[in-house]
């Protein structure tokens, strides 16, 4: 937990009530605002008291402080090793210019130490530089609540446009994809990045019947986990980014609830097969038959 704000809360809040000492002695009323606005509800007696009864010795009982200058948080070496290595990932690039290059220091970890063995290996390129502009446009896009014009190549090859009113990007850990999820001029859409050719502020008329919010699709799937070899903490971290419940049903089973979007349900199939017989599907209907319908095409694939 390097950078945890749980972690660094009463530093970042002593650092901010020196600041303001270091100019103007403070008052009870000004170190209370100060906690309250940079720490937790119970940091309010914790902080007060210790700075009151002089345990941390950074400030006097009539306001002042001992110390001259402003304080600073400089960065630790463990720190700046880890954000030298994660500089190395080309996806932080795709957010803006980043400089993580500290010579004082080795990077924490490299690319080579870790494999993602379960990746499909056709994910996007990140380095594209026109991959990159269309990121920032997309980006800059949903953050500033404008919608694009979003250019693409059909299955015969033809260049075709649609405007898109961009919500939310979404990564897929699996498919090394991003995705951009907005609405349309008649209903929701999902967008691979790397299927975009180019985009650009859409400056047309905007229609008022055209709804500007997206359309999600909700889907459910229900299946018995029976918990051999760590399978239900193994199935929790797999599945850790979707809405989902459990419930004990027996000495090592579970009944597990997961939500989903319809875009998401290949994807989802893909996963759920990859847990073998440990996982047994029972709802809905449609699902099993797409699990029946994979198993029967990778079974006509052996042959």
């Amino acid at each position: 937990m390097l950078f945890s704000e749980l972690y660094g809360a009463y530093y970042n809040t002593v650092a901010a009530i020196l600041t303001d000492t270091v100019a103007h002695p403070a008052s009870n009323v000004n170190i209370k605002d100060t906690i309250e606005k940079h720490a937790f509800g119970e940091s309010l007696w914790a902080i007060t008291d210790a700075i009151k009864e002089e345990r941390w010795q950074v400030l006097k009982t009539d306001g002042t402080t001992p110390i001259k200058n402003q304080p600073t948080m400089p960065l630790t070496i463990l720190q700046k090793r880890w954000l030298k290595a994660i500089a190395m990932d080309p996806r932080i690039k795709l957010f803006g210019h980043v400089d993580f290059d500290f010579p004082d220091v080795d990077p924490l970890f490299l690319p080579s130490d870790y494999i993602i063995f379960d990746k499909y290996s056709d994910g996007d390129d990140f380095t594209d530089e026109k991959y990159i502009a269309n990121f920032r446009m997309i980006l800059d896009a949903i953050e500033k609540k404008y919608p694009l014009i979003i250019g693409s190549l059909n299955r015969k090859g033809d260049l075709t446009e649609r405007v898109v009113y961009p919500e939310y990007l979404e990564y897929s850990e699996k498919d090394d994809k991003f995705r951009l999820i907005g609405g349309g001029n008649r209903f929701g859409s999902t967008n691979n990045l790397g299927r975009i050719i180019c985009c650009r502020p859409w400056e047309g008329q905007v229609e008022e019947s055209s709804p500007k919010g997206i359309h999600p699709r909700p889907r459910k799937v229900i299946f018995e986990l029976t918990d051999e070899r760590n399978a239900l903490e193994r199935v929790l971290l797999h599945f850790a980014h979707f809405e989902k419940s459990a419930e004990r049903i027996g000495e090592d089973k579970y009944l597990i609830t997961i939500n989903y979007d319809k875009e998401d349900e290949t994807e989802m199939v893909i996963r759920i097969l990859s847990f073998g017989p440990m996982i047994r599907v029972t709802a809905p209907s449609h699902f099993i038959s797409l699990i029946k319908q994979r198993l029967i095409d990778q079974k006509s694939c052996e042959q």
